[in-house]
């Protein structure tokens, strides 16, 4: 069931003018910081239930098995499955014929409501997940059943943007490592889940917070952050995983007199955003780092950061042992649509007018799909992969996106501007690349919003906003879904499969030739990676917005999808309104 008309403009309103009634500073969800429901955080206390004997392997989980990804099928120890960001499983027998056979092997309650958008990780036969706010918990992977869990306790006045989320840990050695709401990175004990160490990234009372999984690359935890709305100073960090001490930041916007402030109109990078809150890739053979950043502030309105504002809505490459620069690609110069850089990035080998190429490509959030040389940042192409895109022409020779002016917020817009700036693809969900079809398999948003301009109005730990988007296709029910099959080396679309509501689900492909994902309505998803047929779909209830896995443990094959949404965003999006919140954890296996 859909709500349109006035209510969605209101909501849309709402979410560009303070957020409010959506983030967890205020309204419902700061009553639950506040403790005031029933909800995970009516306690104050941390709730820790250490496991009651130690749990998995003695051996803790080396660089060897982080640099060999998924290609151990009993494991799965990373968020993008490994450092490329594939998130593909090599088990051949998930195939289209195996996977019309699923059924549940058991299902798990978060006990949390918002965005469950976890990526489970797998490591000897234990499950660690992570729910809407900050709630961690270690799973036995063949029966679901619990052997720890620990509960963080988040202060009141939280400064989130888009929901309660957490996408998922980082394991190394004998660490889980997590982010939090507040603004913290802590590891805990794999096998007791016991806290070891607890570092504050930073204040996030100035309008911070982290959300995604960390990222980890020799002895050090990677991390960025999120606040774009908050007209923050972006960052990613690096953290020493056996201790939390930090070992160095990137900053995402320039100080003064550093390379890139010229970019930024009098003073405004001060406020600048360029927030990090997505993960990032790796590049083994050249020891290169890859991070991807967000919208400059405020967001809709750029008459006081004249310029193109690096280093907003990029990638940049660096070096992972001191966080230096060796090179960055903007995607969206000077945005005013809040197109964030941050959508999922790929690191492929391929040939492009039959010349072999070491790639990054995107699907990035404003509709383009991309391709780089990620030795030199070399733009390669940019190719239209959502069905309708209007806000720029094309691109100049040096990869430089032609706007059209009349795609500009405006006091009273009137142009339907495509896509809106949902995506696209969106950074809080994955897409999938496959090396045996080499396709990349994009669940994405179909709908175009029109943009207005507003006051700018500076409070620290306020949003720094400056407009907002008015969703017209929402409002008119011309939005939809599309799980997108794209050729990296051309950009060329294979095939479509669409969706009566937006996909914000994320995406596995798998050896055997099949797609997960799920969608809005609550239904796991299972495709034909060759031809986008629907091969099965299973009623979870929840809405789907998590990244699904896939293990195999003595001989039986599992695939994990989390279930649970928010009806706010839900409801932005044009998805379903009337599905009850809650997060819930499906495991399905083909049997015997």
């Amino acid at each position: 069931m859909r709500q349109a008309g006035k209510w969605l403009t209101g909501l849309a309103i709402g979410l560009a003018m303070g957020l409010s009634a959506l983030g967890h500073g205020s309204g419902a969800l700061a009553a639950q910081t506040a403790g005031q429901s029933s909800d995970i955080l009516s306690s104050p206390s941390i709730v820790q239930t250490p496991a009651k004997q130690p749990v998995g392997p003695e051996a803790g989980v080396t660089g060897k098995m982080l640099k060999a990804g998924t290609s151990n099928p009993a494991s799965w120890l990373m968020y993008g499955g490994d450092y490329t960001n594939h998130r593909y499983s090599p088990i051949k027998g998930l195939t289209p014929a195996a996977v019309k056979k699923l059924k549940v092997a058991w299902s798990f309650p978060t006990g949390t409501s918002g965005q469950f958008e976890t990526s489970p990780v797998i490591y000897g036969g234990v499950m660690y997940i992570t729910t809407s706010h900050n709630r961690l918990m270690a799973l036995d992977a063949k029966t679901g059943e619990m052997l720890w869990r620990y509960d963080y306790a988040l202060p009141e006045g939280l400064k989130v943007c888009c929901g309660p989320v957490n996408r998922g840990v980082a394991i190394s050695g004998d660490l889980v490592l997590m982010v939090t709401l507040d603004a913290h990175i802590l590891a805990l004990e794999r096998r007791t889940g016991i806290v070891k160490w607890n570092t504050e990234i930073t204040p996030y009372q100035d309008g911070f917070a982290a959300t995604s999984a960390p990222l980890i690359v020799g002895d050090k935890a990677i991390t960025g952050v999120a606040g774009g709305e908050y007209g923050v100073r972006g960052f990613f960090d690096a953290y020493d995983i056996q201790t939390g001490k930090r070992l160095w930041r990137h900053y995402t916007v320039p100080a003064a007199g550093e390379p890139g402030a010229e970019t930024w109109a009098g003073d405004s990078y001060k406020t600048g955003g360029s927030p990090t809150w997505t993960t990032g890739a790796y590049d083994v053979e050249t020891d290169t780092l890859f991070w991807t950043t967000g919208n400059p502030s405020p967001d809709w309105n750029g008459d006081l950061r004249a310029g193109d504002n690096l280093y907003s809505n990029s990638i940049i490459a660096v070096d992972p042992n001191t966080g230096a620069r060796k090179w960055h690609y903007q995607f969206t110069p000077h945005d005013v649509w809040d197109y964030d850089g941050n959508s999922h990035i790929f690191l492929v080998d391929m040939d492009i007018a039959g010349k072999p190429v070491k790639a990054v490509v995107q699907p990035n959030r404003n509709g383009f799909f991309y391709a780089l040389d990620r030795t030199t940042g070399k733009f390669l192409f940019a190719k239209p992969y959502v069905q309708e895109l209007n806000w720029a022409k094309g691109f100049d020779e040096a990869g430089r996106p032609i706007v059209d002016p009349a795609a500009m917020p405006q006091d009273k817009p009137t142009m339907r501007v495509c896509p809106g700036n949902l995506g696209g693809l969106n950074g809080a969900w994955t897409a999938t690349y496959s090396p045996l079809t080499k396709l990349a398999y994009v669940p994405s948003v179909e709908g175009c919003q029109n943009f207005a301009k507003g006051i700018v109005v500076n409070v620290k730990g306020i949003p720094l906003l400056g407009g907002m988007p008015n969703p017209v296709d929402v409002i008119e029910g011309k939005d939809h879904g599309v799980l997108s099959a794209i050729d990296v080396a051309t950009g060329e679309i294979k095939w479509r499969y669409e969706d009566p509501d937006p996909m914000m689900g994320g995406a596995m492909s798998t050896a055997g030739g099949v797609i997960f994902s799920s969608t809005l309505d609550g239904h796991a998803l299972a495709l034909d990676a060759a031809t986008g047929k629907e091969l099965w779909r299973f009623r979870m209830g929840g809405a789907g917005r998590g990244q699904p896995v896939a293990y195999e443990l003595d001989g039986k094959t599992y695939v994990a999808i989390p279930s649970g949404g928010w009806s706010a965003i839900t409801a932005l999006s044009g998805g379903p309104t009337n599905i009850p919140e809650g997060g819930q954890l499906f495991v399905f296996t083909a049997g015997e």
